[in-house]
């Protein structure tokens, strides 16, 4: 049996009506101030912990240190694009370092020195990937040179600047942190020197200098980073960074306002940005495993108190043997001809001796024989018109004939056995004659008496302190004591028999030249 309620249109309105106004009649009693307020909602503990997590609004959180580099920015640059900055090549810019420490930051800083360390590096991602093989190629076009260097004379408050031979792009010092620091950069690379194509007017690669500051740790060494920042930069020739600057100033005087508006104003001076600290896995050459003695040298110097010099002998000739205990070592390290049998190692020094510091690395797996094969032009191409020649001088030339040679010989009471000569008589019968003098060549250069009285005692193995008076025998055996005068006036190979007498004093001793 089925029930049928029939009711008409109107009293099924009226209802839904009645039912819709009593909803809506809850919606405001539910809402109203009274039954929830803004801070019962802000006290529920999810909102709690969303707000401990986050800074005081007054409170902006600065980084540690701040690098500043003294150039200005392109006015060129779009808002919320990083900022560039144009320098030119060899130039020293400054790049202030500043302590934004507050009082209780940092405390086991106070003090203390920190070490920095400051890099040119690729700015696009894929250049990055290929750093090692760019700057390789970069070293073998451009040999002896660097692609960052610290202008240490104009830089201030910094001690200890280093520049790694196996790290052309990077440069560490020291710096005090309660004292004002600056230290001045050059970059020696231009940014159109990486770009795939070279017919001009290519659009150059841009850099950035980065500088990653360090604390001392327990071990003494300096490996716990404190903070880093980087800039972009694009390197022109000379001059060239002050035209750009000027063409982009012009480009924006013609834009219209409208358009100025989306643009960045040129500032005076670059801020380093934050940025992660670079990777320990940084460039490194690969030509330095055969000379680790140049691994860690402070900026632009090299020492070359390993190779000994005569004391008895012109640099540009043979020592005597008796000054040294490898005769052949001395020649090969000590005179300006290169030798064919000479080693690595021996051409490392021959480099150093004649002034080719800069070529050390570059020639780091030749020997003599290799060095003395190239060919002039080889060398200019690899070093350079002026430093090709003089390398190829050096190699090939002839050494420069002494100002003076003087011969002399000790005089000895008693003749040595071995140097009688033996001479057969009319009958065959063996006698002795006189003996045999040995003289040797002394090469003056200074042509002064203490030159040639500093040589003579290396000669016959006499303290130079012993020797009180040199005299040279004259007319009728008078004694003419040594001058300058007297040396510079000697004729070109003069032969001496060098005669020592014991002062009154027996204190000492004078020698005689006859």
């Amino acid at each position: 049996m089925a029930w049928v309620l029939k009711m008409d249109d109107a009293t099924i309105e009226s209802g839904l009506v009645h039912d819709f106004d009593a909803s809506l009649s809850g919606i405001g009693q539910e809402l109203g101030a009274g039954a929830y307020s803004m801070s019962d909602v802000l006290a529920l503990p999810i909102f709690k912990q969303e707000d401990s997590s986050l800074p005081p609004e007054n409170e902006t959180k600065n980084p540690p240190f701040q690098y500043v580099l003294c150039a200005a920015t392109s006015p060129a640059v779009k808002l919320h694009d990083e900022t560039l900055t144009y320098l030119n090549q060899g130039q020293s810019y400054e790049v202030r370092l500043l302590d934004n420490r507050k009082t209780e930051e940092l405390p086991e800083l106070n003090n203390k020195m920190v070490k920095s360390i400051v890099r040119v590096v690729f700015h696009d991602r894929r250049l990055q990937y290929t750093e090692h093989q760019q700057l390789e190629g970069w070293k073998w076009n451009r040999p002896g040179d660097r692609l960052l260097d610290i202008d240490i004379p104009m830089s201030v408050g910094i001690v200890e600047p280093k520049t790694h031979p196996s790290q052309l792009n990077a440069a560490e010092f020291l710096w005090d942190l309660n004292k004002r620091a600056s230290v001045f950069v050059q970059v020696h690379c231009i940014s159109t020197e990486f770009t795939p194509r070279k017919h001009g007017g290519e659009k150059g690669v841009p850099f950035r200098i980065q500088i990653d500051t360090f604390a001392q740790g327990d071990s003494g060494e300096y490996t716990e980073h404190l903070h880093s920042a980087s800039c972009q930069i694009k390197v022109f020739k000379p001059k060239g960074a002050d035209r750009k600057q000027k063409t982009d100033r012009e480009k924006m005087e013609k834009r219209t306002p409208q358009e100025k508006e989306k643009y960045q104003p040129s500032y005076d001076t670059t801020i380093l940005s934050e940025c992660s600290p670079w990777p320990d896995t940084a460039y490194v050459s690969t030509n330095q495993a055969a000379t680790p003695s140049f691994t860690s040298t402070p900026l632009s110097t090299y020492t070359t108190s390993s190779v000994p010099d005569s004391d008895s002998s012109s640099p540009n000739h043979q020592a005597d043997p008796g000054s040294h205990g490898n005769a052949e070592v001395s020649l090969q390290s000590t005179n300006l001809q290169l030798s064919p049998t000479a080693s690595i190692q021996d051409a490392q020094k021959w480099l150093l001796k004649n002034r080719f510091n800069s070529y050390t690395r570059l020639f780091s797996h030749f020997s003599g024989s290799d060095l003395l094969k190239l060919t002039r032009d080889d060398l200019v191409q690899i070093c350079g018109p002026a430093d090709g020649i003089r390398l190829f001088n050096a190699l090939k030339s002839r050494s420069v004939r002494p100002r003076l040679t003087v011969y002399v010989c000790q005089e000895s009471p008693r003749e040595s056995p071995l140097l009688e000569r033996h001479s057969s008589n009319e009958n065959g019968e063996h006698s002795i004659s006189s003996s045999l003098h040995v003289y040797h060549a002394l090469y003056l250069e200074e042509l002064t008496a203490a030159e040639l009285i500093r040589k003579m005692a290396c000669v016959c193995s006499l303290p130079l302190g012993n020797i009180n008076q040199v005299y040279r025998q004259g007319p009728t055996g008078i004694h003419i004591l040594l001058s300058d005068q007297m040396v510079y006036n000697l004729p070109d190979e003069s032969c001496f028999l060098i005669s020592t007498v014991e002062d009154e004093l027996g204190e000492g001793l004078h020698l005689i030249l006859k």
